[in-house]
């Protein structure tokens, strides 16, 4: 499982040679080919194949990357951006070889604007890092898919995460960027006006395409004013079906919830052996609630209401700050939590998306399928929009359990598609999830996409073989 069949064609070997010894004369030390460092930046977070590239550059402002894509460019050479390599579709893997561009080392931030609440940083800025610098300024990036990805790599996969529900996706919070483009000039995108109506909506085109049609560079980005107080809640429930139907009555009514997890059975029993828990073992949410402190007692109680009205029993709320990271903590913990329930297997994490009023459905009928093939999969779900993930546990020598497997997570991706909704809420598409674009978008939308990237990357040197199936 897990092999990926390339069509793509590697470079000539005097071109790469071209290049390879271009590079070496430009970055000395900050390009590097050992066989180590290049498998480190090939795919590592799941069981996709590792396809390493043919050399690293570690990058230290745009110039570098521009005269990566140049020299590049000149030899028909791919370039394959990363980040922090926590994508889960394999959108840093080398098919075809080619050169990644590691872009961690660009990690300033450039600018901070607390009266307008927006901050401009270079790509290589994690999650993390931004919100300890804006936190003695009373400001959070709200945006949180768990790891502690790059920002540059979470407009590029266009992700979300736990505070979807409240604050939006990536898609929502990127304001403008500069992209290096395929013959290594800059574009700008746009500017930090809160709204425009200028021209095409070039940011937005970039957010999630994978570094297929450009290098992202710098971004300017939305903030929020940390909230007065956060209280983190935790309800248990008989069903999975009753936990969805409480969080649907909840967006429906309108309670401003920053987050809605969902965890089903198994994934409480795992993260209560990994994170030393003691949360009841049957379905639960995990809630967050932002605003001023009669805000969030309102919010607490009018959803312990609807709570109890939907089969949900024990309710406990905190607003301690130990407390909370200790529970969120161990939620993003789950895949780590998962891959303790069997040492040695691999673990798949691979997610869909359903409009919420068919997310009681599609959870319950995923959980008939692992049953009826005999596989453990804990689930975890941003479940406020409608997104929800399984940490598949499989063994790779077990040819068995691997069919299975695999046809567990197609069957997982068509009811969902059938219901109105996606292949991935946020994993993006790489090259794991390629052959489910024809069915969700069509054929004239992937020709539209393909117009698209010819467009701007004519000689397809920009992370070839992502997103876009073989015509």
């Amino acid at each position: 499982m897990g092999n990926i069949e390339s069509h793509l064609k590697h470079p000539e070997p005097k071109a790469l040679a071209a290049a390879l010894e271009a590079l070496t004369a430009r970055f000395g030390n900050k390009f590097v080919t050992s066989q180590a460092v290049r498998e480190q930046h090939g795919h590592t977070t799941t069981w996709l194949t590792n396809q390493p590239p043919d050399g690293v550059v570690f990058a230290q402002e745009t110039a570098d990357i521009q005269d990566v894509v140049r020299i590049c460019a000149a030899n028909k050479v791919p370039v394959i951006p990363f980040g922090t390599g926590t994508s889960l579709e394999g959108q840093v893997n080398a098919p075809a070889g080619g050169i990644c561009i590691d872009l961690r080392d660009m990690d300033k931030i450039l600018a901070v604007h607390p009266e307008d609440l927006d901050c401009v940083i270079q790509p290589g800025v994690t999650r993390k890092a931004l919100n300890e610098h804006l936190r003695d300024q009373g400001l959070f990036f709200p945006i949180d898919p768990g790891a502690d990805a790059s920002l540059g790599g979470m407009a590029s996969t266009r992700a979300s995460g736990t505070n979807a529900v409240r604050y939006g996706t990536m898609r929502e919070n990127v304001l403008a960027l500069k992209v290096v483009r395929a013959d290594g000039e800059i574009i700008t995108t746009g500017t930090r006006a809160k709204k425009s109506s200028a021209g095409y909506d070039l940011t937005h085109l970039f957010i999630g395409a994978e570094g297929t049609l450009g290098i992202i560079s710098e971004l300017t980005i939305k903030l929020r004013g940390i909230p007065e107080t956060i209280a983190a809640a935790s309800c248990s429930f008989d069903s999975v079906r009753g936990a969805c139907q409480a969080v649907i009555l909840a967006i429906q009514t309108g309670i401003p919830v920053a987050r809605i997890e969902l965890l089903n059975e198994a994934q409480v029993r795992a993260s209560n052996a990994y994170s030393k828990l003691t949360l009841p073992e049957t379905p639960l949410l995990l809630l967050e609630f932002h605003g001023s402190e009669a805000e969030v007692a309102e919010q607490s109680r009018n959803f312990r209401e609807i709570a109890l009205e939907c089969g949900g029993g024990d309710f406990a709320w905190t607003t301690k700050p130990e407390d909370r990271t200790k529970l969120w903590q161990a939620r993003h913990d789950a895949y780590w939590s998962v891959k303790a329930l069997r040492p040695g297997s691999d673990v798949a994490a691979t997610d869909v998306c359903v409009p919420i009023s068919r997310l009681a459905d599609c959870v319950g009928e995923t959980e008939e399928d692992l049953a009826r093939f005999n596989l453990l999969s804990p689930i975890v779900g941003h479940v406020g929009d409608g997104n929800f993930h399984c940490s598949l546990v499989c063994d790779r020598n077990n040819a068995g359990e691997v069919e299975r497997a695999e046809e567990f997570m197609h069957r997982l991706v068509k009811r969902a598609q059938a219901m109105g909704g996606t292949c991935t809420g946020e994993h993006g598409i790489g090259q794991g999830k390629q052959k489910y674009m024809k069915d969700e978008l069509g054929t004239e939308a992937l020709d539209a996409m393909r117009a698209i990237k010819r467009a701007l990357d004519p000689d397809n040197i920009l992370n070839p073989g992502k997103i876009l199936p073989q015509a």
